[in-house]
């Protein structure tokens, strides 16, 4: 058993997910410090979110997840679900029928379901607009985030998050993390943060897939220029 996990046992989380063993975190960065169950700060590697925008199941479903647990006092204010329904592949009287739920015109963008001011008086501070939250925090953190959370009576919520400590937000995802195996619950959790990717940048796919053959089509070209370069120069002494 990893570090972190005999951290996580100690810590008494009965229903919170234990962070596999093989988690990975980036050169010179993680996911903040907690302390285990002797009192140590130890240091909280990212684990690495499962980002394919290619799956476009992946990302149907994540948007279900979004819409289901998160719109309700999220807003997404960079998004329309009329985009939604063209780069996920979905028809739009199935986004107008199970995915639109604060709106009743396919090119509104998402807002929260509950008032913000409202959201504010309960949490002491109005959520998040999550639009660029993975441009933001990185879509390893967020991953990890989502998969940190673990029960604490002391909490007005009775949860409490190893990543960031005190949150305001409530474990939303509790009850789907009870019905689900570990591995289930994860792979639901990749969905989500794929899709919340995507929305802080519905192109990034295709700037990458370009920006590969732009530097090969470079790389090609260096050898035409490197040739006429030493032919112009042969003479020059």
């Amino acid at each position: 058993m990893s570090t972190l996990m005999k951290s996580l046992a100690g810590l008494g989380l009965g229903a919170a997910l234990t962070l596999t063993a093989g988690t990975a975190m980036a050169e010179g960065s993680g996911c903040g410090t907690f302390t285990n169950a002797e009192g140590v700060d130890e240091h909280l590697a990212c684990s690495t979110a499962p980002i394919d925008f290619t799956n476009k199941g992946s990302l149907q479903n994540g948007a279900k997840i979004f819409m289901n647990y998160c719109a309700g006092c999220h807003s997404a204010k960079y998004v329309r679900h009329s985009r939604i329904a063209q780069d996920l592949e979905i028809p739009p009287e199935l986004v107008e029928k199970y995915l639109m739920v604060t709106t009743d015109q396919i090119g509104d963008h998402i807002t929260a379901e509950i008032d913000p001011e409202i959201q504010a008086s309960w949490f002491g501070a109005a959520p998040p607009d999550l639009s660029l939250e993975t441009r933001l925090r990185g879509d390893d953190w967020v991953y990890t985030y989502l998969l940190s959370f673990y029960e604490d009576p002391n909490r007005p919520w009775g949860a409490n998050n190893l990543v960031l400590k005190n949150a305001a937000m409530p474990h939303v995802l509790h009850n789907m993390q009870e019905e689900l195996s570990q591995e289930e619950f994860e792979s639901e959790v990749g969905d989500l943060v794929n899709f919340m990717a995507w929305m802080g940048e519905p192109a990034r796919h295709d700037r990458q897939v370009i920006g590969f053959f732009v530097i090969l089509f470079l790389l090609v070209l260096l050898i035409p220029v490197y040739l006429l370069n030493k032919e112009f120069w042969k003479d020059v002494k």
